[in-house]
């Protein structure tokens, strides 16, 4: 697939951050969670050609048949040696064309936004560096502190095949790297008028997991005291109906002390989730992140109707914030019973990074640049990023892919829903402020 097209020298740093989006959003790079889908190959080797074509040298790593990451080193021009990872992922979630207004691999520019599966979650962050980095690289401004370019794949099923393999097989790309940027963080919401700019200082850890329950087969007519079915169901009940206690790790006292501050008040445990609302529509992140949750999400057992299965299996959501492993892990224990096992898909810790330093003053100096009197905060994410894995170099990581958007978007539901789409101004917003970034940083 061709590249952008650039014409009399070196592009604005926001000139080609639409059509990037665009492009990447028409390769479709839906990952199933399984050996199905098309792949992250051709979205792998139009990144990498985008970085050739500016003399930027691109690996591209295949870590299985079609699943492939795209490595690049770039800057380093001056004497500095504590490199920044600057990461992103290729791999979106699958959408069905028929629940859309648009066409979800598309790409179509409407009503002032790029529409696809992807602009949000996170072909838009992509788009935001690529468009930099090759506008910097023409332009011959190359940061004095080395990057390191990540562009991965399977993040929307873990990373076990993308993040995960680099840094048991390829891990010398990284060596030097003392902190690193990627999803989710940067995006604006508005509190009583005026815009918060959250950045990603912490996730919650994930569990996934499969719960199994054993019984006695037999008639679906007879009398049967060891039912899987009924063993397995009355578990995952109480799993599902438990209510976790409010937990405040040090990310959501800071960013509810300033929504306390906005809203003229004082941040407490007790008004925790009162302050959330102020939110609106991203309450419902926002509000997943005061406490622990597990969610049910699939039930299976038996073939016939009139026969009891030997065996029921359920699987279950668990996210566990950072600083409270324990008290998860115990309490699911005491819900789950001795009677059901568990096992787990996937177990990743939590992650929470200070929220100080010179990256962090970089990160707020080059939003207020661009929008002064916002106010800028940390948040805690619900879901999983590939920080998880490149957070075990013992780096500083951050999710900042900055957006600028209007207070009516109820931008957190696109995440992984219907009419994915992003605001064609926020992207060159976006395109602006790292741009900045990447000078401060």
């Amino acid at each position: 697939m061709d590249g952008p097209q650039h014409q009399g020298g070196a592009p604005g740093v926001a000139a080609e951050v639409v059509d990037i989006c665009r492009e990447l959003i028409r390769i479709d790079t839906s990952n199933y969670g399984s050996e199905e889908g098309p792949g992250e190959r051709k979205a792998a080797e139009y990144v990498a050609g985008l970085l050739d074509d500016v003399g930027i040298a691109a690996e591209v790593v295949e870590t299985a048949p079609g699943r492939a990451n795209v490595l690049a080193r770039w800057g380093g021009a001056g004497d500095r040696d504590d490199a920044l990872l600057l990461h992103g992922h290729l791999d979106v979630v699958p959408a069905a064309a028929e629940d859309w207004q648009v066409h979800p691999f598309s790409g179509e520019v409407q009503d002032g936004y790029v529409w696809g599966r992807g602009a949000v979650d996170m072909k838009d962050f992509d788009a935001m560096l690529l468009s930099v980095v090759r506008a910097r690289q023409l332009a011959g401004r190359v940061p004095d502190r080395p990057v390191v370019l990540c562009f991965t794949a399977d993040e929307e099923a873990g990373g076990h095949q993308g993040a995960e393999l680099l840094l048991r097989d390829h891990r010398e790309w990284f060596e030097g790297c003392t902190e690193a940027v990627g999803e989710v963080g940067g995006f604006s919401t508005t509190v009583r008028g005026r815009r918060l700019y959250l950045i990603e200082a912490a996730e919650k850890g994930m569990a996934w997991m499969r719960l199994t329950a054993r019984g006695r087969a037999g008639h679906g007519s007879m009398i049967n005291d060891d039912n899987a079915v009924t063993r397995l169901a009355t578990a995952v009940a109480r799993i599902g109906a438990h209510e976790w206690p409010v937990r405040l790790t040090p990310t959501m006292k800071t960013l509810l002390a300033a929504v306390a501050d906005l809203a003229g008040t004082e941040a407490t445990p007790e008004n925790a989730e009162e302050l959330v609302q102020e939110f609106g529509g991203a309450a419902r992140m926002l509000g997943a992140v005061l406490r622990n949750s597990t969610n049910p999400t699939m039930l299976g057992a038996g073939y016939k109707l009139n026969v009891i299965p030997t065996e029921a299996t359920a699987y279950v959501d668990g996210r566990f914030l950072p600083g409270f492993e324990d008290e998860f892990f115990t309490t699911l224990a005491e819900l789950t019973g001795d009677d059901v096992s568990v096992d787990f898909v996937s177990n990743q810790p939590p992650w929470e990074t200070p929220y100080d330093g010179p990256l962090v003053d970089a990160m707020t100096r080059s939003l207020l640049a661009e929008d002064p009197g916002a106010v800028v905060a940390p948040f805690l994410m619900s879901g999983g990023t590939d920080a998880k894995h490149f957070n075990k170099l013992g780096l500083r990581a951050y999710g900042f892919a900055p957006l600028r958007l209007p207070e009516d978007l109820d931008f957190t539901a696109l995440f992984h829903g219907v009419d994915e789409r992003v605001p064609v101004d926020a992207l060159e917003f976006g395109a602006r402020v790292m741009d900045r970034f990447l000078d401060l940083a």
